[in-house]
């Protein structure tokens, strides 16, 4: 049976990746470059919703019934937003699940700070940026922190692709590295954000394909598009989770409301926009 556009809206919808709209410290470039998505009163905008109840209200607007709101430690690159600022943005908020970054430059014992993250301070996700912070994902000394993941049974969303961000270091974004954290890891959740974007879509496909454990997330692609960079993704909708990356993209319904209406079955769409991340969300 065909579902109706009224039946789809009420449908559950996540909201895998969304920033803070304000960081403890932006780099300039950043802040211009989010501006861009905005004709006027972006000042005003992103005050407002520095309050987690407003965000929340944003949300319900939108049509978003979860969103992930993840901390970013990239001094070099993009700016701080403390897991400290998410840890309290989402405290107590129905629709806000928190992410914390572990960036391995700040920490030592990284599955003991994850551990810490999660069973003390309440954290249900783990985000890395291995393209701001300069380093492999099959680098070894991030094994500890995948096998704390893995035992905590959160997901892992990763930065993979390019970035116009100064700084930036394209080689850290390869999926393809991941080859090795999943076949070590099998039974950890890693989610490719941005899936590539830009230089290896058709990596993040495959390695979606082929491992059980490995999802595309897309965040920061134009849905109007995902069919040109994934010309098979009907195939592959059970493995495809829809990220907003507001502020830089505001607008969220919209772009869900594109991916709707997207040649997908409509059941391959409600994986897309909720169904796949509250199964990783336990939700």
């Amino acid at each position: 049976m065909i579902e109706t556009r009224r039946e789809h809206s009420r449908k559950l919808r996540i909201d895998f990746h969304v920033h803070l709209s304000l960081y403890a410290e932006y780099k300039p470039w950043v802040t211009e470059w989010i501006k861009r998505s905005y004709s006027e009163g972006f000042e005003q905008y992103i005050r407002r919703y520095s309050d987690p109840g407003e965000f929340e209200e944003l949300l319900s607007a939108e049509g978003v019934d979860f969103a992930c709101v993840l901390a970013e430690l990239s001094p070099v690159t993009t700016g701080m937003c403390s897991n400290e600022q998410v840890r309290e943005f989402c405290r107590g908020r129905r629709k806000l699940i928190p992410f914390c970054d572990i960036n391995p430059y700040l920490h030592t014992d990284l599955g003991d700070e994850l551990r810490h993250k999660v069973e003390v301070e309440g954290f249900r996700g783990l985000k890395l940026y291995p393209t701001y912070q300069h380093y492999y994902l099959n680098d070894p000394r991030m094994y500890p922190l995948y096998q704390a993941a893995q035992e905590l049974e959160i997901p892992v969303l990763i930065h993979t692709g390019s970035s116009v961000f100064k700084g930036s270091r394209l080689k850290y974004g390869d999926p393809l590295h991941l080859d090795d954290v999943a076949v070590d890891f099998p039974r950890l959740n890693l989610v490719m954000a941005h899936s590539g974007r830009g230089f290896w879509y058709d990596r993040a496909f495959f390695l979606s394909k082929m491992h059980a454990n490995v999802y595309m997330e897309v965040s920061g692609l134009p849905p109007a598009k995902l069919l040109a960079y994934f010309p098979e993704l009907a195939r592959n909708t059970d493995k495809v989770i829809f990220g907003s990356d507001w502020p830089g993209v505001p607008e969220i319904r919209r772009n869900m409301d594109a991916i709707a209406n997207l040649a997908l079955p409509s059941e391959g769409v409600d994986d897309i926009l909720g169904a796949n991340a509250a199964k990783l969300l336990h939700l």
